[in-house]
Order: C-alpha cells, then sequence, then structure tokens
C-alpha cells in the first residue's frame, strides 16, 4: 500500500475521531439534536469546501501540465528539425508530471544546442570573412538554415582549414618572392617605379592581397628581373672573359689587373660599366699592340686544334695563321676563327672529351702490351706485377666498351648533322681501325725481329757453343750436396747427345758430351769446328779449353767427389 492511501486512511481515522470528540462535547454540554444536526452540517460544508477547493487546484495544476508538454512537444519538434536530430522519444508509460519535466529538460538542451551552433556557425563566419579578404576569395555559402548541422559545421570546419592551408603557402610563396624581387633590383640598382612594385617591396607583408592574380603578376614580375639579372650577369661575365683573353693577349702585368681585381665579381651597373671601360681600354692597347695580340690567339689556336684533334691539313687550311703581315684585318680573321673554334669545342666538348679518354686509354693499353713482352717484369717486386695484369685485364675489357660507345655517338652526332666526325682528319671508326692495324703490325715486327734473333742466336749457338747465363737463383739459397751434384752431372752427361754446351744449374763446370768427342773408327777427335775460317771470341776458347779439359777426364771415368 501507498503512503499517500495509509496518510488518507488516517486522515478519515483523525476525522471520525474529530467527529465524535464534538459529539461528546456536546453531549456534555447538552446541546439538543438539531443543533447537533447543524453543527454537523457546518463540519461537513467547511470540509467539503476544502476538499472542493483542493480538487480545483489539483485539477488546474494537471491541465497546466497537459497544455505545458503540449507547448514542449510542439518546440523540442520545432528544435529537433532545426538541429537535424531524433525526435524526442518518451520511454514506457510515465506520469504527465515526469513527462512534462522532461520534455522540459529536452527543451532547455536544445536550446543551448541550438544557441552554440549558431555562435560556432557566427565565429566560423567571421574567420572566413577574414580569410576571403585576405584571398580575395568569394564567402562559403552554408545554406539558408539558421542552424546549421552538424555536418555542415564540420564542412565549414574543413573548408577553413583547406582556406588557412591555402593563405600560409601563398604566404610563404609571397615572402620568398619578395625576397628574390628585392635581391633582384638591389643586384640591378632598380627602384620600384610601379604602384604594384611599391606595394611589394614597401607595405606591409599582412597587407598584401594574397590572390592568384596578384601572386602570378608577382612571379611574372620575378621572371621578368631574373631575365634582366641572368642578361646583366651574361654581359658582366662575357666582358669579363674578354677582359682575361685581352690581359693573356696584351701580357698585362698582376699589378694593373689587381687595379682593376673590385669589378671581377658581380653584376650591378656600376660593375657593368667598369667593366665596360676597361673592355674599351684594353681594345685601344689591342691596336697598338696587334702582333702580340695575333701572337697570343695563335698560341691559342693550336691550343684547340689539338683539343679539337685537327689534321695537318685541317689547320693549314687557316692561311691567315702562317701570315706575317699584322694588319688590323689580320686581327679580326684571327678572332673570328678563335671564337668559331672555341664555339665548335664547347657544342662537341663531350664527344672530344671521349675520344681523349680513348687515346689515353689506348696509351695505357700500348704501354702494358710493352711491358707484357718485357721479360725483366718477372723480376719486378712489391707485387708490382700482380697490379699491372689486373689492370691490363680490365683495360682490355673496358676498351672495347668504350670504343662501341663512342662510335654509337659519333654515328647518332653524324645522322643528325649529316657530316662526319673527323679525328685527326680521318673518322672515329677509321682512326681506331688504323691504330688497331698500326699495333697489329708493331706486334708482327717485333715477333719477327725476336724471331730471326733467337734463329741468329741458335746458329751462334750451334756454332760455338752457348754462353754463360746468370743462374736464376743465388747461389747458396738451395743446399748443395756432393749427391746432388753427382746425379746433376751424371744426367747431363748422360742426357747430351749433341755438341752443345751446358752449364749446371748450381754454376759448376761446362762439361762437353765424350760421346760427340769420339769418331766412329776410334781415331783422334776432330777439332777442325774450332780452328777454321771463324776464330772465338777469347772468353769462349778459354772455356772450349776447360771443356776440352774436363772431356778427356770424362772420358776416362767418373771423378770421385
Amino acid at each position: 500500500m501507498r503512503r499517500s492511501e495509509v496518510l488518507a486512511d488516517e486522515t478519515i481515522i483523525c476525522l471520525q475521531k474529530a467527529l465524535t470528540h464534538l459529539r461528546e462535547i456536546w453531549e456534555l454540554i447538552g446541546i439538543p439534536e438539531d443543533q447537533r444536526l447543524q453543527r454537523t452540517e457546518v463540519v461537513k460544508k467547511h470540509i467539503k469546501d476544502l476538499l472542493d477547493k483542493m480538487i480545483v487546484e489539483e485539477e488546474n495544476l494537471k491541465e497546466r501540465l497537459i497544455k505545458s508538454i503540449s507547448v514542449c512537444q510542439k518546440e523540442l519538434e520545432s528544435l529537433c528539425t532545426e538541429l537535424h536530430v531524433e525526435p524526442f522519444q518518451e520511454e514506457g508509460e510515465i506520469t504527465i508530471l515526469q513527462l512534462e519535466k522532461d520534455l522540459r529538460t529536452q527543451v532547455e538542451l536544445m536550446r543551448i544546442k541550438k544557441k552554440e551552433r549558431k555562435q560556432e556557425l557566427k565565429a566560423l563566419q567571421e574567420e572566413d570573412q577574414e580569410l576571403c579578404e585576405i584571398l580575395c576569395m568569394p564567402p562559403y555559402d552554408i545554406g539558408g538554415t539558421s542552424v546549421p548541422s552538424l555536418e555542415e559545421l564540420d564542412q565549414f570546419r574543413q573548408h577553413l582549414a583547406t582556406r588557412k592551408q591555402t593563405k600560409a603557402t601563398r604566404r610563404e610563396e609571397f615572402v620568398t618572392i619578395k625576397k628574390q624581387i628585392i635581391l633582384c633590383m638591389e643586384e640591378l640598382d632598380h627602384t620600384p617605379d610601379t604602384s604594384f612594385e611599391r606595394d611589394v617591396v614597401c607595405e606591409d607583408e599582412d597587407a598584401f592581397c594574397l590572390s592568384l592574380e596578384n601572386i602570378e603578376t608577382l612571379q611574372k614580375l620575378l621572371r621578368q628581373l631574373e631575365i634582366r639579372k641572368s642578361q646583366n650577369e651574361a654581359m658582366c661575365e662575357g666582358l669579363r672573359t674578354q677582359i682575361r683573353e685581352l690581359w693573356d693577349r696584351l701580357q698585362i702585368p698582376a699589378e694593373e689587373r689587381e687595379a682593376v681585381a673590385t669589378v671581377m665579381t658581380g653584376s650591378k651597373a656600376r660593375v657593368r660599366k667598369a667593366l665596360q671601360l676597361e673592355v674599351a681600354r684594353l681594345e685601344e692597347l689591342k691596336k697598338q699592340n696587334i702582333k702580340k695580340v695575333i701572337e697570343a690567339i695563335r698560341t691559342e689556336l693550336v691550343q684547340y686544334w689539338d683539343q679539337c684533334f685537327y689534321s695537318q691539313e685541317q689547320r693549314e687550311a687557316f692561311a691567315p695563321f702562317y701570315d706575317e703581315n699584322f694588319t688590323e684585318n689580320l686581327l679580326q680573321l684571327h678572332d673570328a676563327e678563335i671564337v668559331q673554334l672555341r664555339n665548335y669545342h664547347s657544342v662537341h666538348k663531350d664527344l672530344f672529351e671521349g675520344v681523349r679518354k680513348w687515346e689515353e686509354s689506348w696509351r695505357l693499353f700500348l704501354e702494358f702490351e710493352r711491358k707484357a713482352s718485357d721479360p725483366s717484369r718477372f723480376t719486378n717486386r712489391g707485387g708490382n706485377l700482380l697490379k699491372e695484369e689486373k689492370q691490363r685485364a680490365k683495360l682490355q675489357k673496358t676498351l672495347p666498351k668504350l670504343e662501341e660507345e663512342l662510335k654509337t655517338r659519333i654515328e647518332m652526332w653524324e645522322q643528325e648533322h649529316s657530316k662526319a666526325f673527323v679525328v685527326n682528319g680521318q673518322r672515329f671508326a677509321d682512326y681506331v681501325a688504323e691504330q688497331w692495324e698500326l699495333h697489329r703490325l708493331e706486334k708482327e715486327r717485333v715477333k719477327q725481329e725476336r724471331q730471326l734473333k733467337n734463329k741468329q742466336q741458335m746458329e751462334a749457338e750451334m756454332l760455338y757453343g752457348s754462353a754463360p747465363r746468370t743462374p736464376s737463383k743465388r747461389r747458396g739459397l738451395a743446399p748443395s750436396t756432393p749427391g746432388k751434384l753427382r746425379k746433376l752431372n751424371t744426367t747431363t752427361m748422360s742426357s747430351t747427345a749433341a755438341n752443345v754446351s751446358m752449364r749446371p744449374a748450381f754454376g759448376g763446370t761446362v762439361y762437353r758430351s765424350p760421346m760427340s768427342r769420339l769418331p766412329p773408327s776410334g781415331s783422334k777427335p776432330a777439332t777442325s769446328t774450332c780452328s777454321g775460317k771463324k776464330t772465338p771470341r777469347a772468353g769462349r776458347h778459354g772455356a772450349d779449353k776447360e771443356n776440352e779439359l774436363n772431356g778427356s777426364l770424362l772420358s776416362e771415368g767418373p771423378i770421385p767427389l
């Protein structure tokens, strides 16, 4: 049972007790029945009026609650629609009072959300307007709704983040371009002469409009200034090159050159004017020293001829080079020729560098070939022979590869220019083939000379006997025991069939085979070989006597050691 029901029962009991008490009082007093009835009616009326009044008040409260519920529901529905949220749903069966309270709470929450969104929208719009003014872009259109949804606010925030990034990028680009423009203007001694240039250079960076049009105009201005700067630098560099050439040709002393050293760097207007004055002064000196200048140009021409691999015919084709009548016209011809030759060398520098590299590799290859045929290289110590062999093997691989690469590049150049690329008056392929052919002929000549020399040496040895040779190992490196020596001498005697002198490896006496000295008939040994028309040298003659003595000893039997 509810407490309110218990309290109602207690109220009834109290009312009964009060009426009973009243009746008892009336009984003691002696109030007649009719008056008791009247008094009871009065009590009843008072209680009924009080209860009716209370009922009316509670009914009014009920009506107010119902009306409030209706109003809250309508407002809540409208707020949910504006805020783009799901409408409020009552959970289960609840009393009117609880429903009214819940609806009122939801309405307050929705009002707060609506206020917050409108405030955030206003802040975002203000920030967007500021960015639009800086970037010169139209404001963001969020639509006609007064209260944006969460998705719309999120899109707005993303839009602002993009514009902030755009602003930062453009500002960074503007600051970078501005610095470059200021440097170019300082280098060119240029003063801002238009309103846009003054806005860029003189005004505050935050006040500059970062529109695409302004950025493009900035870039265009920077390109124009850089072109002027490049032209100015090229002009100054050309003047400096001309000054250095004239210095070298005129043999200007170092002290006089140092006087203009301050203008040999930079490209400002005052530097350019100073360079022009120096060129004019040197040109005047050149006219006064034509012979010296022409000779300097000829020296430079020879250097370029060498670098461009000019043949003698190509060099002789420039007839003014050999003219000794030094005039202004001759100087002009030399100037034109050196300019043409410089341009030719500059355009084909890569090809000439490749040919030069091939010639260096070719010379190194020939050097290795020469060393490979030199017997003395085996006496080299310190591992140089191994290093040379590795370098030689590497060069034998890289040289053909370099040749093929150069031939391919030169063929492409010849197809592009429709003329032959000559090296020392020949096409490169013919030039390389000729070098290989010359190398082959040289090897063949050396081979024939070596064969002829060996043949002559063999004939001389067959005729006179072999000459003493330096042992390949030093004495004392290997033990020379009597047994080994006896074995070596025995082997030498038994294996020698011809009349050839041989010397033991340990530097012992040369023995001549006794078999070659005894004729088949057992007569005296023939000595006409050594007493013929040709007289042997004294050293050889002494050796022969020693061999004869040893031979006679060997014919009698081995000598015990």
